[in-house]
C-alpha cells in the first residue's frame, strides 16, 4: 500500500507542476474553439472515455468504486475512499482545401477527483476538471493591401488568435434510497479567462499603422448538476442501471476588457512597441447565460466480467447568451455506446486475462454553427470517434485497490466543404484510481 500511495502522490505532484507551468498556454489548437465558450470538455474520466464516453447509467465498474461527476447519483454506490487523477494529450491535424496540413499537440491535466463514503449508501465527492478550452492561431492573407489584386503582391494579413478556457470545481453528494434508487447533486464553480485577439497587418509597408483588437473575459459563477439512477438487480452479479442527469441553466459573471491599439513594423519585419490605445475599456461587467443540458443512459453489467452501455445527451446551446447577445450556437446532441470485457479477473496464469479491455463509439452534433468561408450560409460541425482503452489492476492489499486506466480516442471533426477545416485527432488519457478503506475504526490494535 505504501509503495503505491507514494507512487500516486509523486504522480499527482508531477501533473500539478505541469499544470501550473502551462496555466497561461492554450490546451487546444482548434480554430472552432473561437466560437461560443470554446471546446466543451465532457465530465468523464479515462475509464468512461475508453468506453465511448458512457457514464450516465454507470456507477461501480468491476466492483471498483469509480468517481463519475457526470451523474452525481453514482456517488451513492461508492464504498471506498477514492482518489482519481489523470493527464490528457492531444494530437491534432488540421486540413483545408488548397492549404497545407498543420499538425499540433497539446498537454494538460485532465482531472483531479476525490470521493469519501459518509454512510453505507452515500458519499461526498469533490474535484477539479476542465469545462472548456480555447486555443487557435491562424492568418488570412489578401494581396494588393487587401484589395485582392493579382498584380500587386503586397499583402494585408488578418491574424486571429485566442487562448484560455474555463475550469469547473465541484462538490457533490450522492445517496441511496431503498437500495435501488440513487440521487445526487453537484454544486460547481466555473471560472477562468478567455482571450481573443484580431490583428490587421501590412508588414511589407514600413511605417504603416497596424491594428490590434483584444477582448479578454474573466468569467466566474455557480452551476448545479443533478441526477438519479435506478438499479435493477437481475441476480447477485447481474445489474441493469437506468440513469438521468442534468445541468441547470445558470448565469455566470463576465468581467471584460476591450482594447484597440496601433503598432508598426521595423525594416526587418519585427513588431515595434504599441504606439497608442484608441480604445481601452476595463472591467465591463455582464452575464453569460448557460443552457440546460440533459443526459440519459442505460448500462448492463455482470460483475467482474463485462459491462455495456448507451448514453444520449442534448444541450439547449441555442440559448447561450454572452454579454446579453445570443452567441449564435445551435442545440447539440451526442450519442455514446461502449463497454468493457475482463477475460478472467482472478487468473493466476495470465496477467493479460486480468485486464479490462474497453471499446466505444461517439457521434456528436456539436454546438458549433460556423459561417461558411464562401458566404453561402452556416454549417453545423459534426464529430465522430472510435475509443479504445485498458484498465490495468495493480497489486494492493486486502483493503486497498489500485488501477491504471489508459484510453485512446481516434476521431474526426469538421469538413472540407465550404472552405471549412477538417480536424483529425487522437486523444490520449492516462488516469490513476485508488480505492482504500480510510477513516475506519479497527476493533483490535
Amino acid at each position: 500500500m505504501i509503495k503505491y500511495t507514494k507512487l500516486f502522490i509523486t504522480f499527482l505532484l508531477t501533473v500539478i507542476v505541469f499544470k501550473a507551468g502551462a496555466q497561461s498556454t492554450a490546451t487546444t489548437s482548434s480554430p472552432y474553439s473561437q466560437y461560443g465558450l470554446g471546446d466543451l470538455v465532457p465530465m468523464t474520466l479515462p475509464q468512461n472515455q475508453a468506453m465511448g464516453g458512457i457514464s450516465t447509467g454507470v456507477n461501480t465498474i468491476n466492483r471498483y468504486s469509480s468517481i463519475n461527476p457526470q451523474n452525481p447519483a453514482s456517488y451513492g454506490a461508492i464504498s471506498f475512499t477514492t482518489i482519481d487523477a489523470g493527464i490528457y494529450v492531444n494530437k491534432l491535424s488540421l486540413s483545408q482545401a488548397g492549404q497545407s496540413t498543420q499538425k499540433n499537440s497539446n498537454f494538460r491535466m485532465s482531472h483531479l477527483a476525490f470521493a469519501i463514503p459518509v454512510t453505507t449508501g452515500s458519499a461526498l465527492s469533490f474535484g477539479l476538471m476542465p469545462y472548456s478550452q480555447v486555443g487557435y492561431n491562424y492568418t488570412k492573407s489578401i494581396k494588393g493591401y487587401g484589395s485582392g489584386s493579382a498584380v500587386d503582391t503586397n499583402a494585408t494579413n488578418y491574424v486571429y488568435s485566442g487562448e484560455g478556457g474555463l475550469n469547473k470545481a465541484y462538490f457533490g453528494y450522492g445517496f441511496t434510497i431503498a437500495r435501488s434508487f440513487l440521487f445526487g447533486i453537484n454544486a460547481s464553480y466555473i471560472f477562468g479567462n478567455i482571450k481573443h485577439t484580431q490583428q490587421v497587418e501590412m508588414p511589407q509597408l514600413t511605417g504603416a499603422l497596424n491594428t490590434s483588437v483584444e477582448r479578454n473575459n474573466a468569467i466566474g459563477g455557480f452551476n448545479y448538476d443533478y441526477g438519479f439512477q435506478y438499479i435493477y438487480d437481475m441476480s447477485l452479479t447481474r445489474h441493469l442501471v437506468l440513469g438521468y442527469s442534468g445541468s441547470a441553466g445558470t448565469q455566470l459573471t463576465s468581467k471584460s476588457s476591450y482594447i484597440i491599439s496601433h503598432y508598426t513594423f521595423d525594416v526587418d519585419g519585427n513588431r515595434n512597441v504599441d504606439l497608442d490605445s484608441v480604445v481601452n475599456q476595463q472591467n465591463n461587467q455582464s452575464k453569460i447565460q448557460l443552457p440546460q443540458i440533459h443526459h440519459f443512459g442505460i448500462s448492463y453489467q455482470q460483475d467482474l466480467k463485462f459491462l455495456v452501455g448507451v448514453d444520449y445527451s442534448m444541450g439547449k446551446w441555442a440559448d447561450l447568451r454572452i454579454d446579453g447577445t445570443n452567441a449564435g450556437m445551435v442545440n447539440n446532441s451526442t450519442f455514446n455506446i461502449g463497454g468493457q470485457y475482463t477475460p478472467d479477473i482472478n487468473s493466476l496464469h495470465s496477467w493479460l486475462a486480468t485486464l479490462d479491455y474497453r471499446f466505444g463509439l461517439m457521434l456528436d452534433n456539436t454546438y458549433y454553427n460556423v459561417p461558411n468561408v464562401n458566404g453561402s450560409g452556416y454549417t453545423n460541425i459534426k464529430a465522430k470517434s472510435v475509443n479504445v482503452g485498458v484498465g490495468i489492476p495493480l497489486r494492493g492489499s486486502q483493503t486497498s485497490f489500485y488501477k491504471l486506466n489508459l484510453s485512446a480516442e481516434f476521431g474526426q471533426r469538421g469538413t472540407l466543404n465550404n472552405g471549412l477545416v477538417k480536424e483529425n485527432f487522437i486523444n490520449f488519457r492516462l488516469g490513476f484510481t485508488l480505492n482504500d478503506k480510510w477513516f475506519q475504526r479497527y476493533k483490535f490494535d
